[in-house]
């Protein structure tokens, strides 16, 4: 598993490695009951505090993405089919209010936009 932190995106770096870790466990990168790094070791790779890396753990196990077992490890929890679909929508969700966003700074109508959706998913089919 790759993390890239970057100081240019808009994100704590705490979500940076939550992020790049549902992705990896999105992927099938990282398979259900899959050790995760340390957390001290993750920090120390990063170059990072260790508190970072403790919070996005944290956040994932917080959310169903991962499981601690103290003095074992964190490991990549069992799949939630539910929990990713509502994760996947909350991601669409964003987009669709960033396209809203822009389509009224721009004064493009929401047929407009419609209309730009229906053509992407007919060249899907």
């Amino acid at each position: 598993m790759n993390i890239i932190i970057t100081n240019s995106s808009g994100l704590p770096i705490f979500e940076q490695i939550e992020n790049a870790i549902k992705e990896a466990i999105f992927s099938n990168e990282l398979k259900e009951g899959e050790i995760l790094p340390s957390v001290r070791s993750l920090a120390n790779d990063l170059k990072i505090s260790f508190l970072t890396v403790k919070r996005a753990y944290d956040e994932l196990e917080k959310a169903g993405f991962i499981k601690t077992v103290q003095g074992k490890g964190s490991y990549v929890a069992p799949k939630n089919l539910s929990l990713i679909k509502e994760e996947k929508l909350k991601e669409i969700q964003d987009y669709i209010e960033k396209i809203f966003e822009i389509s009224k700074v721009s004064n493009i109508s929401d047929d407009e936009i419609l209309t730009l959706f229906k053509m992407i998913f007919k060249e899907e089919i």
